[in-house]
């Protein structure tokens, strides 16, 4: 119950303000709900919408090894991993429906509202709106490449073409030119403000020439700028509290997913991480399901003395809550989390140990005690710790190695990570898998860079077609112009 009021907050603050009875009975039109835009940006990081798990398991830095009789479901989790995908796999089906989902609302919205524009809070209730859906339609482009661009709820065509991935771009880039100047400029980090907006437009120009063959990083620095002049924000001194139960507010955090234990349920990361005894090492109310992991080579990019790699990882002795050490029945050991996994598919080649204990475990989002199988963590899609690194890659792309050094300094110091300049893009690249891990930006980073058809740990080179998913069967078959 703590985040209500939060929530409720939300809800005005995306622009339910001036929606009286006397308004609605003089236009006839319903009341617009922007909870329902919102939510369906919630199930967007686990396994209902499965955007999240499609950007970090296709990537070289979390892998769902299988553990025995464990972990296997159908190989969801291996496809991703191997880029082995078809469409008609989990992750391909829920993310599309899901991105839809989050469009559909959108315009539904807009629709009720539009034809109130003209009043001043109205038009800032519209400009939100249209931020939100060109975000969906944003996703939907990165991921999908070609897609439907649907702008109504109630004038839509029932079985609408695919626009070209130029076409949705230039039309999220005008959205979003238009409508961000009249966001507020100061505003809670779960609701839609110049912020967030200017981010959103730095992340569509610095992936311009994916999307259209033409690169902007002039005007990606330009939004980054634009973030940094607002004063809003600012690096945290600690890496662990924009991640904290606890982050409401967080000056780092500039855009964020509102999540509850209790009223606001679908973060269960750790859930999904956590070995099934590490529920005694943080004094859980449940037991976790002992999941992915970490890439073991991404693990190792981090320095010993890093803060991150020490406070977001768990390898090592397990220990409970009262200091003792864990041991695990089954396999008849102590507990000790190690970072090498020996395959991708454990099984009876394997010690019981291996397949119970391998693979560093992800910390990053803090587990509260009498944590349940919802955290209460608010998830940080958009963090000014990025903006930093996208302002430090564009001056590289646009003046050499070196020109980004002052923004990656603070970033580096904060974590105690030792050299902090000489930074050309490949080390710009490794930096923001560190910095960024785990928040759903690594398959986008890794196709930007040329990188994500490399071959990795138990995964293969892969083509130039697994840069975008495919459209699901089941739209080609409701919609046969999707296939064409």
């Amino acid at each position: 119950m703590r985040k209500t009021t939060y929530f409720i907050i939300f809800l005005l603050l995306a622009g339910c303000t001036k929606f009286d009875n006397d308004l609605y009975d003089k236009s006839a039109i319903q009341n617009p709900d922007p909870a329902n835009v919102y939510i369906e940006l919630r199930d967007l990081i686990d396994d209902v919408g499965w955007w999240f798990w499609a950007q970090e398991v296709t990537s070289d830095e979390v892998v769902f090894p299988v553990r025995g009789t464990d972990w296997n479901d159908g190989g969801k989790w291996r496809v991703l991993h191997q880029h082995e995908w078809s469409n008609d796999v989990d992750a391909v089906n829920s993310m599309w429906s899901h991105l839809y989902d989050g469009v559909r609302e959108s315009n539904r919205l807009l629709d009720n509202v539009l034809p109130l524009a003209g009043d001043p809070d109205i038009d800032i209730s519209i400009a939100k709106f249209r931020t939100l859906r060109a975000f969906f339609f944003y996703l939907a482009m990165d991921n999908y490449g070609d897609i439907p661009l649907v702008t109504s709820f109630k004038d839509a065509e029932e079985f609408p073409s695919k626009a070209t991935r130029q076409e949705v771009y230039d039309f999220v880039a005008a959205e979003l030119e238009a409508s961000v100047p009249l966001l507020p400029s100061s505003a809670n980090d779960f609701a839609v403000s110049q912020g967030m907006g200017y981010t959103l437009l730095a992340k569509l120009y610095l992936n311009s020439e994916v999307y259209t063959g033409t690169a902007q990083y002039e005007k990606a620095e330009a939004m980054c700028d634009s973030v940094i002049n607002l004063g809003q924000y600012s690096l945290d001194n600690s890496v662990t509290a924009p991640f904290a139960a606890n982050n409401i507010s967080n000056q780092e955090n500039i855009f964020t997913i509102i999540f509850d234990e209790n009223d606001a349920q679908g973060f269960r990361l750790h859930m999904r991480t956590l070995h099934y005894l590490s529920d005694a090492t943080f004094g859980m109310a449940v037991g976790p399901w002992n999941g992915f992991a970490v890439v073991e080579d991404h693990y190792n990019t981090y320095d010993d003395n890093d803060l991150r790699k020490q406070e977001w990882f768990l390898v090592g002795q397990q220990k409970d809550k009262n200091g003792g050490n864990l041991f695990d029945q089954t396999a008849g050991a102590n507990l000790v989390l190690t970072p090498e996994i020996p395959s991708l598919v454990m099984g009876s080649g394997n010690t019981p140990a291996e397949i119970r204990m391998s693979g560093a475990r992800v910390s990053k989002y803090e587990i509260e005690e009498g944590a349940l199988e919802n955290l209460n963590n608010d998830f940080p899609l958009y963090r000014y710790a990025d903006v930093l690194l996208m302002k430090a890659e564009c001056a590289v792309r646009l003046r050499g190695a070196g020109a980004g050094d002052a923004f990656i300094f603070p970033i580096r110091d904060r974590a105690n990570a030792g050299p902090t300049s000489g930074f050309g893009l490949d080390k710009i690249l490794e930096e923001r898998g560190r910095e960024l891990f785990c928040e759903g930006h690594r398959r986008q980073d890794l196709i930007r860079f040329g990188r994500f058809n490399d071959s990795w740990w138990e995964k293969p080179a892969s083509g130039q077609e697994r840069t975008t998913f495919p459209i699901p069967q089941w739209a080609i078959e409701a919609n046969p112009k999707l296939g064409l």
